[in-house]
C-alpha cells in the first residue's frame, strides 16, 4: 500500500513538473530558474546567494549559475549587502517582477489543469493529507 501511495505521489508530481515545464518554456526560464525567482522575489529583506541555495536545497556553488542565468536575463540583480560587505544579495529588477507574476499564474494554470478532476472539497481534503505527510499544520 505505501509503495503504491509513493508511487502515486511522485507520478502526480512529475504531471505537475511537465506542466510547470510546458508554461515556463515560453516565458524563457528553466522550472528551477523560476523556483528561484520566486523565492527571490517572495523574500523580505532580499535574499544571500548562500540563502537562496537553502531555500533551493542545493549547494551553495550550484546557485550561482541560477542567478547568473537570471541576471543575465535582467530579471535579477546583485547588490554587496550594506551590513556584510562579503555578501551579495539577489534583488528583483522591475522585469524580473513581471516575469514573477507570470510564473505565479503559469503555476496556477497548471494546478488547475492537473487537479480539475477533483471537486473543490477533495482538493481541500488532498491539500489537508498532503500538509499532514508534508509535516505542515493542515
Amino acid at each position: 500500500m505505501e509503495t503504491e501511495l509513493a508511487e502515486l505521489v511522485r507520478g502526480v508530481s512529475h504531471r505537475l513538473r511537465r506542466g510547470y515545464g510546458e508554461r515556463f518554456g515560453p516565458l524563457g526560464l528553466t522550472p528551477g530558474q523560476a523556483r528561484a525567482l520566486r523565492a527571490i522575489a517572495d523574500a523580505e529583506p532580499p535574499l544571500r546567494m548562500v540563502q537562496l541555495a537553502d531555500l533551493l536545497r542545493i549547494v551553495p556553488r550550484s546557485v550561482t549559475p541560477v542567478v547568473d542565468a537570471l541576471e543575465e536575463a535582467g530579471l535579477v540583480r546583485r547588490e554587496v549587502d550594506p551590513a556584510n560587505r562579503r555578501s551579495t544579495l539577489l534583488v528583483l529588477t522591475p522585469e524580473g517582477r513581471t516575469r514573477y507574476e507570470q510564473v505565479r499564474e503559469a503555476r496556477r494554470q497548471a494546478a488547475e489543469e492537473l487537479f480539475s478532476v477533483l471537486t473543490p472539497e477533495q482538493r481541500e481534503q488532498l491539500r489537508s493529507l498532503l500538509s499532514l505527510v508534508e509535516g505542515r499544520s493542515a
